[in-house]
């Protein structure tokens, strides 16, 4: 698995522990970098603390866009996948949109239920069409 794939999986781990505990994200990212196994990688950082800063904004689009679905009914870690991902295409201007959804959709393959990947690539995709210009 290449390094940011890895970053990703380790952003969504700690932003699903934040959310099923009800405790902020930057402490449990703190408590996972003063563990240092596995190292956190810098990524990983960065999408957590984006995710927090741009919270509000980052929840109030995927719950426009999740057609039939309240952010609070989504499967946790959907939530997680969601929420990390929507930063990553709105605030990454590094990582192609392309490979951001094409990481979600394999996430949620990987960790959540068999409707997940075409759920959260429908979501992320209306997001970037309502946000990023053409």
């Amino acid at each position: 698995m290449a390094a940011r794939s890895k970053a990703r999986k380790r952003a969504v781990d700690v932003l699903y522990e934040a959310d099923l505990r009800g405790t902020d994200a930057l402490a449990v990212l703190r408590d996972r970098i003063a563990e240092g196994q596995p190292p956190v990688a810098e990524h990983t950082v960065r999408l957590v603390e984006g995710v927090v800063e741009h919270g509000a904004r980052i929840d109030g689009l995927i719950d426009t866009h999740a057609r039939g679905w309240t952010l609070q009914r989504l499967p946790d870690v959907d939530r997680a996948i969601l929420r990390m991902a929507t930063f990553e295409l709105l605030w990454a201007d590094d990582v192609p949109d392309a490979v951001v959804i094409d990481e979600a959709v394999e996430l949620a393959r990987t960790l959540s239920t068999d409707d997940s990947p075409s759920f959260v690539n429908g979501v992320l995709g209306a997001i970037l069409d309502a946000e990023v210009p053409a």
